[in-house]
């Protein structure tokens, strides 16, 4: 935070009145050469957050500035390290269209800027919750329905939704589906052309991988290296198509929540020429890696320069580090955020690489955003395997250092890795197989929200489920049962409803794994987006129409189900003795509970048949219960001697 006192104390924020002209309709519109961007590209009343623009341009940081017409006034001008840079504070007051005038040396030009009227209800808003189940897409992966924009962008202007075109830069990562980390073509219109396939599977949310600019020279289709954060990447389409998108999306009953990385950008983004401050990133040379401790924040051991290190290191070359200490780059990604919010309608957003972030910070820029929108749903990254460290990053959360994060929701990185490992172990010891699970759940009293907790059992930045798990599909039924009845906001990787596997054909990469969906392209052979497609699949999908069908199943019926939604867990683990031995059974059974409703699941993750013990589970309900099988739609009885196959699960829905 002692960017905020350095600046303060060097004078550098500085406060100026500007002269007012007495007739600016002779003055000139600026040209490219005089104003090259202003940013946030337009703005709304009835705004919490205050506006502030970016304005870059030659020189432009010895002018001064006043607004044409009263319905927006300059509250403050300030200068940066570059002269090419200037910040404005602005006192929003009626919706219109305005001319910003700036003035120097006896020469003035005018820059458009459109306020709009706030839509009614955006402040309250509604995120993402329990009741949701959130279907991942890597958008260069899923789908392409405009094969104009796949040859990469020559360069050009097109509408950004502001009063001046953008001019986009020409785009050299080319399409090329037979190399795994280049462009394969995917687009917005190619998301939109299948939201009906995503409704009908039961998800109810979106999350796609970023889908601003990326103009990096190699590996740019995942867009974690933003070149322009105020603008979609070409070859996926542009704002207007994505604000249409989202629309479209909530017309299906489907909320979007937008991926963001405010912990670093792209060695091609448009500042790294110049930067309005010495430290709007922190340096490059000499380069420092981070090195991925997020424990420092609450390790009482920790050393400052270990703190450092994992604030101002850089995650990779082509990624510079951002520092937030700068309250400019702060209030840059505040209003960003919250531009991106009121322009396309979203309804939650996805932090990436979280714990990354200068923590103080990045409470503050949840605040902002939450002050916003007070039900706006954030998820953070927080990659860790360990419980405590993961908890640490939930909004108001015990710390003992006091700190909070304002970050609503966490992924349950330490679930995902306990349900892999326990489906991958079929021998196993007291602590092994399904025990992984029972233990992580265990330990949910370190958690201060279990209702705001996204659950998955892979991302894109994981390996395929299906390989993990020996493309046994007995086994991917079990991880999707458990996906739809913990505790949490479940998420779905795209493609693991039908247990897409890894390219072989490719060496294994990241690239090889976030593969295309199959009849996402014209010419493909093979199309999983139909029904016919998934039944008629070649070998290399064979269980892809019953994997896809059971999810269906699985999720269309969540959707209902208050008691996997909103309900508590009790859970049990069968164990018996042989000897002195404790042996443990690989099978696990909870409940999930409202005072009106319950549901049983059981899962039996051996290879023999199991007979259910009812006695076992007497502390919750004594008797024959009379239910309904999820699976198979069927009128049915718990009580002893209900039989579990081999690898599955059982699942009865039941009132109490």
């Amino acid at each position: 935070m002692k960017r905020f006192v350095y600046l303060l104390a060097l004078g550098l924020l500085t406060l100026t009145s500007c002269k007012q002209a007495a007739d600016y309709s002779q003055v000139p519109e600026a040209t490219g050469s005089q104003i090259a961007r202003v940013e946030p590209l337009s703005w709304w009343t009835g705004m919490n957050t205050g506006l502030q623009l970016l304005v870059q341009g030659p020189g432009i940081g010895g002018c001064e500035v006043a607004v044409e017409g009263t319905g927006l006034e300059v509250k403050g001008v300030h200068r940066a390290d570059s002269p090419n840079f200037l910040f404005v504070d602005l006192d929003v007051k009626a919706a219109g269209e305005y001319n910003l005038v700036f003035s120097r040396d006896g020469e003035s030009f005018k820059y458009p800027y459109l306020i709009r009227e706030r839509e009614p209800g955006s402040r309250e808003r509604k995120s993402f919750t329990p009741a949701d189940m959130i279907y991942l897409i890597m958008p260069d992966r899923f789908a392409s329905a405009t094969a104009d924009n796949d040859c990469g962008w020559p360069g050009g202007t097109y509408d950004d939704g502001s009063l001046r075109a953008w001019s986009v830069p020409a785009t050299p990562d080319r399409v090329d589906r037979s190399d795994a980390v280049s462009r394969h073509g995917g687009d917005i219109q190619g998301m939109t052309d299948h939201l009906d396939y995503i409704a009908d599977l039961g998800a109810t949310a979106i999350w796609c991988t970023p889908l601003l600019l990326d103009n990096q020279s190699r590996e740019s289709y995942h867009g974690y290296a933003c070149s322009d954060y105020y603008h979609i990447d070409p070859r996926f389409g542009d704002n207007a198509q994505y604000k249409a998108f989202v629309e479209a999306a909530h017309a299906k009953g489907i909320k979007v929540i937008m991926d963001i990385v405010t912990n670093h950008c792209g060695t091609a983004h448009w500042w790294m020429e110049e930067a309005p401050f010495a430290d709007w990133y922190h340096p490059a040379e000499p380069y420092v890696q981070m090195n991925a401790l997020f424990s420092v924040y609450m390790d009482p051991n920790a050393s400052v320069r270990d703190r450092e290190r994992q604030e101002s290191g850089w995650f990779v070359p082509s990624m510079p580090d951002m520092n937030l200490d700068n309250p400019f780059v702060l209030k840059y990604f505040q209003q960003w955020a919250v531009w991106w919010i009121e322009y396309a309608g979203l309804d939650g957003l996805r932090v990436d690489t979280y714990p990354y972030n200068e923590p103080e910070p990045m409470s503050l820029w949840c605040k902002a955003v939450t002050d916003e929108y007070p039900d706006m749903n954030i998820v953070g990254e927080c990659w860790d395997s360990n419980i405590p460290q993961v908890a640490y990053w939930q909004k108001d959360n015990p710390n003992p250092n006091g700190f909070n994060s304002n970050l609503p929701s966490i992924m349950d990185f330490p679930l995902e890795g306990a349900i892999k490992c326990a489906l991958s172990e079929d021998h196993v010891n007291w602590d092994e197989g399904m025990t992984r699970v029972y233990s992580v759940l265990a330990q949910d009293f370190a958690y201060r929200d279990l209702s705001h907790m996204m659950i998955f059992f892979a991302n894109h930045d994981h390996a395929r489920t299906g390989d993990v798990l020996g493309q046994d599909p007995a086994r991917m039924k079990l991880a999707l049962t458990l996906l739809a009845t913990l505790r949490g906001i479940p998420q779905l990787y795209y493609g693991d409803e039908m247990m897409f596997l890894e390219r072989k054909d490719v060496p294994s990469h990241d690239g090889a794994k976030r593969i295309d969906f199959p009849g996402g392209w014209e010419g493909d052979r093979t199309d999983l987006f139909s029904e016919a497609g998934r039944r008629g699949a070649p070998a290399l999908y064979a269980d892809a129409a019953e994997l896809h069908d059971y999810t269906r199943t699985l999720f269309q019926w969540r959707k209902g189900n208050k008691a996997v939604q909103e309900g508590r867990t009790l859970h049990f683990l069968s164990r018996h003795n042989e000897g002195s031995r404790n042996i443990t059974d690989n099978t696990y059974a909870f409940f999930r509970y409202t005072p009106e409703d319950a549901v049983f699941v059981y899962i039996n993750n051996t290879g023999e048949e199991r007979s259910l013990d009812w006695h076992h589970y007497r502390e919750f309900i004594s008797g024959p219960v009379q239910g309904r099988d999820v699976l198979t739609g069927e009128h049915t009885v718990l009580q002893d001697g209900v039989k579990i196959g081999p690898k599955s699960a059982l699942i009865v829905e039941f009132k109490r």
